[in-house]
């Protein structure tokens, strides 16, 4: 599980990327409510909105139904881009090296799974090169499959903020 030792964007988004615990909503709900005004605060606040309307149980299902097994959309950049070739195996390696290079640990997941990419973004002032030209494509192809399968989707501002945090960081 992430803990928060920043309350910036990306950390907070990146909190909804990973499979709901209660301690984990908890600590979504406080980061949210720390983020700058902003399209990524507002689509945050859409989200927390969304899922309060649910119980916890039912959001485990969404979260895996999403994200998980058979996924609606799968959070994974390089898997967007190559699939299962050889070039996505090297991305992995170097993105995991620029990784921990600056402390992130991707914590049991693949390193081109959208949360430890938002935790990279959070601590590096100089995204890792390979990233800057495929990270806002693949986001914005996976808002847009989401939006075609459920367009009611809370999931659905998750993707959008974690879009907008992409454009910022990219820059």
């Amino acid at each position: 599980m992430v803990s928060i030792t920043t309350l910036d964007t990306p950390t907070v988004v990146a909190l909804a990327l990973v499979y709901p615990t209660p301690d984990g909503l908890v600590a979504l709900r406080t980061g949210v409510d720390a983020l700058p005004k902003g399209g990524a605060e507002r689509e945050m606040r859409r989200f927390i909105k969304d899922i309060d309307k649910m119980s916890f149980e039912d959001l485990e299902v969404l979260y895996t139904s999403t994200f998980d097994l058979n996924p609606v959309v799968a959070p994974y950049v390089g898997h967007l881009v190559w699939a299962d070739s050889y070039e996505r195996g090297g991305f992995m390696a170097r993105l995991q090296g620029a990784m921990f290079a600056v402390g992130v640990d991707p914590e049991g997941e693949l390193p081109d799974h959208l949360e430890p990419i938002l935790r990279y973004l959070s601590v590096t002032d100089e995204p890792m090169s390979d990233l800057k030209p495929i990270l806002v494509p693949a986001v914005t192809k996976m808002e847009k499959t989401l939006k075609k399968a459920d367009s009611k989707n809370p999931y659905l501002h998750v993707l959008t903020a974690t879009r907008l945090v992409a454009e910022e960081s990219m820059r």
